[in-house]
């Protein structure tokens, strides 16, 4: 589904003829967040009780690229607690994000809808690097306990993401699932948007993109 919401973005741009690199994959050396930059991530590691040395990526690979500016699509299993936490981290005092605070918020509203999409198993658990940094995680949907160690990496990559990307002169724009848009005079969700839009849908999408980099 992801990949539908996506590639759904993507012919929004092309509907506006406005060209971007899609999947595009930034290295990332180690080097990059020595001194300040890894206090910040074994910080946050340690508030979701992470075992042992903080893990890093060593590439990121977002959706949209055009010139200086990434775009992430969040599907909802991103809005829960742990990504709370990871948002309270002290790299959103340092640097600024414009969709911050609206993640703050949508994190503490759309929990809920995380457990519908985020209990599956593969999102629940996550990969075998999610038990090794965090422990086990309980019987979905048990928040209680060690609670999703999937969810966790999730948080905590995000969070790799938005700091290594500002490290490496990007602005990252993200785009929540539950960002409403004003179409055809009411509002509307991007998530239900991106599922069968028409031209004229897609052109209004592509514009409210580009404005985001405004």
């Amino acid at each position: 589904m992801h990949h539908l919401k996506t590639d759904q973005l993507i012919k929004a741009l092309e509907e506006i003829e406005m060209a971007s690199e899609v999947d595009f994959i930034i290295p990332v050396k180690r080097s990059l967040i020595e001194g300040k930059g890894e206090a910040l991530l074994s910080d946050a590691y340690s508030e979701l009780n992470g075992k042992d040395e903080f893990p890093f990526l060593n590439q990121l690979k977002v959706d949209i690229k055009i010139d200086k500016f990434l775009f992430v699509y969040d599907d909802p299993y991103h809005f829960n607690r742990y990504r709370l936490k990871t948002l309270k981290a002290d790299i959103y005092s340092t640097f600024s994000f414009s969709w911050h605070q609206s993640y703050l918020r949508m994190c503490r509203t759309f929990e809920r809808e995380c457990l519908v999409s985020g209990s599956q198993e593969r999102i629940w658990n996550g990969p075998p690097i999610a038990s090794r940094c965090f422990g086990r995680s309980e019987e979905a949907p048990d928040l209680s306990g060690n609670g999703s160690s999937g969810w966790k990496l999730n948080a905590y990559n995000d969070l790799q993401y938005d700091l290594i990307s500002r490290l490496q002169g990007f602005k990252l724009i993200r785009i929540p699932a539950y960002e409403n848009l004003m179409i055809g005079g009411k509002l509307q969700r991007i998530d239900k948007l991106l599922l069968r839009p028409d031209a004229a849908t897609l052109k209004v999408i592509g514009s409210w993109m580009v404005r985001k980099m405004a």
